[in-house]
């Protein structure tokens, strides 16, 4: 099969080349709970990006020559032994980790927990490619109204933001104020989501005029360009005391302690994107009662629930198609911050 296969690290992410085009040994079934899916959209993650440029180093057994790509869905090409609930032909989402559902966790519904996992595209070879092994459980048929290219990203970016605006739809109620800073590939869809999830007024916050415009299709009620005067902007907008949620898709250059500030006393802070660090003084969280969330990707049924959203309407992707040969491109333009959206690969 074809595949766009990463060969060495790029510190910089300065080379034009940061994968290559070529053909590799189809995967095969090991398991017999082992399912092929032949790809159909593989979304294109800052992640990947990430991985190039080494900042996963010690936290992921990375071996080269290896295939990036967690975010896939496409049909089922072959299914082993012991697989049920999917045959070939089926539309199928993949949630992105691959568990065998014996462990402990697993059973708790814990399954970003589990002993026992692979993370296709991370650990294990992923969907950039024509074909990906995964595994039976981690398989959700696609309805008709759903198309494999269109709805891939929503298994990381979209899965990741839904497990955040859910949580913080839980405790908003009409009149509070949700603050979403970055309205990229994740945040777009967060917006969606809590204006399906929640009654409260959002607020987005961007550097980007492509972004803060996408904010106000996705349903923003205003939106706020982070020129150095957002934090001033949204205080004013909450009447000085802040969003009783603020949801961080960015997580670095400044926009955790911005985050922060523009958290209410008692509010929650979800933290999402990552590269920063969070630092504020033991006492300063005694007397403002702030809560500071991290969030991973979303389960299985958090998954399913969200394909529920996207069959109704209530949340749309914005994607950017590119073929799988042209892989290159679509993480220099992710790079460069000129997709709208997500970009999706199709082999």
């Amino acid at each position: 099969m074809k595949a766009a296969v990463l060969h060495k690290y790029d510190l910089k992410l300065k080379t034009p080349e940061f994968v290559r085009y070529e053909t590799v040994d189809d995967p095969k079934i090991i398991k017999p709970t082992d399912v092929i899916v032949r790809v159909g959209g593989a979304g294109v993650c800052r992640t990947d990006l990430h991985l190039v440029e080494g900042v996963w180093r010690g936290a992921i057994d990375l071996k080269f020559p290896h295939i990036m790509g967690h975010e896939n869905a496409g049909w089922v090409e072959a299914v082993g032994k012991a697989v049920e609930s999917v045959k070939v032909g089926d539309p199928v989402i993949c949630h992105p980790l691959v568990t065998s559902g014996h462990d402990l966790a697993c059973r708790r519904g814990h399954d970003m927990q589990a002993e026992d996992s692979s993370f296709p595209g991370l650990n294990a070879a992923g969907g950039y490619a024509e074909y990906l092994r995964t595994g039976e459980r981690t398989l959700i048929k696609l309805p008709k109204s759903l198309a494999p290219k269109d709805v891939a990203p929503y298994t990381d970016a979209g899965l990741t933001a839904y497990r955040a605006a859910k949580k913080a739809s839980r405790h908003l109620v009409p009149g509070e104020f949700a603050v979403v800073i970055g309205a990229g590939g994740l945040g777009h869809i967060g917006i969606q989501v809590l204006r399906a999830l929640s009654a409260a007024e959002i607020i987005v916050v961007d550097r980007s005029k492509l972004a803060l415009g996408l904010a106000k299709e996705c349903g923003a009620d205003h939106v706020v360009k982070a020129d150095g005067g957002e934090l001033d902007e949204v205080l004013k907008l909450t009447k000085g005391k802040g969003a009783e949620a603020v949801i961080d898709f960015v997580g670095e250059g400044g926009s955790i302690e911005k985050g922060l500030a523009m958290t209410r006393n008692a509010g929650s802070y979800y933290i999402v994107g990552y590269g920063g660090k969070i630092e504020i003084p033991a006492v300063t969280m005694i007397i403002t009662e702030k809560n500071i969330i991290g969030n991973l990707v979303g389960t299985y049924p958090e998954l399913v629930e969200l394909m529920a959203l996207a069959d109704r309407g209530l949340v749309t992707l914005a994607t950017k198609e590119y073929k799988l040969k042209d892989a290159n491109k679509a993480l220099h333009d992710l790079h460069a911050g000129t997709v709208k959206g997500r970009a999706v690969l199709i082999p």
